[in-house]
């Protein structure tokens, strides 16, 4: 379960954030998991629940976004929304597609307080 470490990873980096900016608490976070990022949201979702109590994310609702895949078809040299690397471009057919957006786990944004 790859989540739990990247959900380590996020609560690592908005404490980070917390250190430095001098905020005690986060009452929203959001974040975008691309359909072509290969993260579980639900599972992702699941593993921030189980980490978060007694830190700066406690309580804070939690958004994850989940835009579509983007891709570049070579044979059609067009730009094409796809589900899956392993989709075939629905122009064409052709497998020749090259990801070009929906691929990244990010955080989007916070709201802090410092109480």
């Amino acid at each position: 379960m790859h989540e739990l470490s990247l959900a380590g990873g996020i609560l690592k980096l908005v404490e980070d954030a917390a250190a430095r900016e001098h905020f005690a608490r986060v009452s929203s976070l959001r974040l975008e998991a691309g359909a072509l990022s290969g993260v579980e949201v639900g599972a992702l979702r699941f593993a921030l629940d189980a980490i978060t109590p007694g830190t700066c994310l406690a309580g804070a609702v939690i958004e994850i976004e989940q835009p579509p895949g983007q891709a570049w078809c070579l044979r059609c040299a067009c730009s094409i929304e796809i589900a899956s690397r392993t989709d075939a471009c629905p122009r064409c057919g052709g497998h020749q597609i090259q990801p070009t957006g929906g691929t990244e786990l990010k955080v989007l944004d916070l709201l802090v307080h410092d109480d």
